[in-house]
């Protein structure tokens, strides 16, 4: 089935998507060998990362100790959109996640800048991971050897140095592994997923120790503006959970595992982020946290008064951003894979090697391209751009849900959002709360990135998509008389 409608409004229908993409089967040349468990680290390790373990100390920055508040309401937005998200994976189990939601309800224009939104949260996330991975393997230098990289090598430009060796190396690690097969990414995930949940429980058993209630005071002294933007910030380290659904191929039963999977990993993370920043502000107070580099290792070293407990915090951080890198640059692949079958973008994305079920030159043109970032941008540039990109996407998705209750009632739901229009409503507001909160010298940016996105979608994607030379092949097949 294939719906119809003039040049960028062209919808294609989710029976035509699982059609497409072998979802109920096996999906276009991948392997389905994740189970429940596996897409659940999968999915910790796309969150938890350098949004706490780096981030946090910029959100304290704007927040005070009022920084839990902040995780809180980041988590409060992530729920009512992972429910949408968690419908649609679970309707369309396709490797495209938002972008082929999109192209479901919204249309071929709406979709292809979604795909383009998502070259920014998957994408330049990548780029802020790996530079948070280099912070913290300097961290750890200095721990075990006494010795850290010149700042030449491990900073870019913005921030005192040349080039960001680290950052790049981690990325094109990811990148060999990926190509190896998802079986063997899955099983690193898995580990590296358990290992960061380990070392983050070690943080607060350790922090706890030197807790201080009168750290909390004054609570929120930055007021109302100093959560939100806090939040803005905290939002951060909720992206990649949305990753999930772009395992829609190789996951085992993913109408029921992908719903599941969506709902727990937010739990997860909001546990364990608003107790990790309470745990911080209230060892050290909220001014000793704010605007440090590698701030888990700081609190540890003065609390045990030792380096040793900063360096296994420090171990943990290396591994666990390395995990965010491995998943986040999955789903960017998984992603433009999507787009390749559409023909919205270049074929050689699509291309799956027999060997390894993988999409080899897809992977290594990805990593090749946003390690030029990760080698010269600083990372307060690359979040608050890859933030707004990833709200204006929950936007789309929780509207996607509206659109397709209306356009496809009859499809099957093996999970439906709870309090259904109001939750995908409240999912659109408080995105658009946090959006207003990224400032305007964003907005700007990100207003400028859609224009160049839509002069793409003009000159090239339009000319080759495959649902309109379809539509243009069957208007020009001449209808038969009758008798």
């Amino acid at each position: 089935m294939r719906s119809t409608g003039p040049a960028g409004l062209r919808i294609k229908s989710p029976e035509l998507l699982v059609a497409e993409s072998g979802a109920d089967l096996e999906g276009h040349g991948l392997k389905r060998t994740m189970g429940l468990f596996q897409l659940v680290c999968f999915g910790v390790g796309a969150i938890v990362g350098t949004g706490i373990f780096v981030g946090l100390s910029d959100s304290v920055a704007e927040a005070g100790p009022a920084v839990a508040v902040s995780y809180l309401l980041a988590a409060v937005t992530c729920i009512f959109t992972a429910f949408s998200f968690a419908e649609l994976g679970g309707a369309i189990p396709v490797s495209g996640s938002s972008y082929s939601f999109a192209y479901a309800s919204l249309g071929e224009r709406t979709a292809f800048l979604v795909g383009w939104c998502l070259l920014l949260e998957y994408g330049v996330s990548v780029s802020a991971v790996a530079v948070g991975w280099s912070q913290y393997l300097n961290e750890l230098l200095e721990s075990l050897t006494g010795w850290h990289l010149p700042d030449a090598l491990s900073a870019g430009p913005g921030e005192g140095g040349a080039v960001n060796l680290p950052a790049v190396v981690v990325i094109l690690l990811a990148a060999v592994l990926l190509v190896r097969g998802i079986r063997e990414s899955a099983r690193a995930t898995a580990a590296m997923a358990m290992l960061k949940i380990g070392i983050l429980l070690l943080f607060l058993a350790i922090a706890f120790t030197a807790f201080k209630a009168g750290h909390l005071t004054p609570f929120a002294g930055a007021g109302a503006s100093g959560i939100t933007a806090g939040a803005s910030l905290a939002f951060f380290s909720f992206i990649g959970f949305d990753a999930i659904t772009t395992a829609g191929e190789e996951v085992k039963n993913p109408r029921r595992n992908i719903p599941i999977a969506i709902l727990i990993c937010i739990g997860v993370a909001t546990l364990l982020y608003v107790a990790v920043a309470l745990g911080a502000i209230g060892a050290l107070g909220a001014d000793a946290v704010a605007d440090k580099p590698a701030a888990l290792s700081l609190v540890v070293n003065q609390v045990t008064d030792s380096s040793v407990g900063g360096g296994i915090i420090a171990f943990g951080a290396v591994v666990a951003i390395a995990s965010v890198v491995l998943a986040v640059m999955y789903g960017q692949t998984r992603i433009l894979m999507s787009m390749s079958r559409d023909g919205l973008v270049p074929r050689v994305f699509e291309r799956v090697s027999p060997k390894t079920s993988t999409p080899v030159a897809n992977t290594w043109i990805v990593a090749a391209v946003f390690a030029v970032p990760a080698a010269f941008s600083s990372l307060d540039v690359v979040v608050n751009l890859t933030t707004i990109g990833t709200l204006a996407i929950m936007v789309v998705v929780n509207v996607a849900v509206l659109a397709l209750r209306r356009s496809a009632p009859e499809l099957k739901r093996t999970f439906r959002v709870p309090l259904y229009p109001v939750s995908p409503v409240l999912g659109v507001g408080f995105c658009l709360y946090l959006i207003w909160g990224t400032g305007w010298t964003t907005w700007v940016q990100f207003a400028v990135f859609l224009v160049v996105g839509s002069l793409v979608y003009a000159l090239y994607g339009r000319r080759h998509s495959r649902l309109g030379k379809a539509e243009a092949a069957d208007s020009a097949t001449p209808t038969p008389r009758a008798g």
